[in-house]
């Protein structure tokens, strides 16, 4: 039971890590790269954020369920303020405002200019896309870093 948490703890973390290294670093720049235009890699962009997003809800929920149970069977109490439940929890709110704020407030503009490249640069729906999009990539960003905090104190705690 113990080794079968601390799998479900990792396999959640990697899936999670996983996917937003995937994502931003081989699936976003092949899509902006191949497809025949910007308008239609940002639509299958704003589509697998949210997946991977819920990806990351239901990662992060599964990694504090195993990690509580592990933590109560080898020590006795759940320990719910350890480090690595700490930063799952951040990592899982930093995901929760790029989804439920920033990625609508994203798409409203983006349906409301249609095709971006054809808006001017100046156009403050433009603008105000671009300055969502900075936030949601520091986001992202946040979330990765979060996770590979998280990563080490896990690796370190099971060692």
């Amino acid at each position: 039971m113990i080794t079968a948490l601390r799998f479900l703890m990792m396999l959640s973390l990697a899936a999670w890590l996983g996917g937003i290294v995937f994502f931003g670093a081989v699936m976003a720049p092949a899509l902006f790269s191949t497809l025949p235009s910007r308008h239609l890699a940002g639509s299958v962009v704003t589509r697998t954020l949210a997946s991977l997003h819920m990806m990351g809800l239901v990662c992060g929920v599964l990694f504090l369920g195993a990690s509580a149970l592990h933590n109560y069977l080898v020590r006795g109490a759940a320990q719910l303020i350890s480090t690595a439940h700490v930063l799952i929890v951040l990592m899982l709110l930093l995901t929760v405002i790029s989804q439920f704020a920033i990625a609508p407030r994203m798409a409203t503009l983006r349906a409301d200019m249609g095709v971006i490249d054809e808006v001017a640069p100046g156009d403050a729906r433009r603008i105000e896309f671009n300055r969502l999009h900075v936030w949601s990539t520091r986001l992202e960003m946040g979330v990765l870093l979060l996770g590979l905090g998280t990563l080490w104190f896990v690796a370190r705690r099971m060692s």
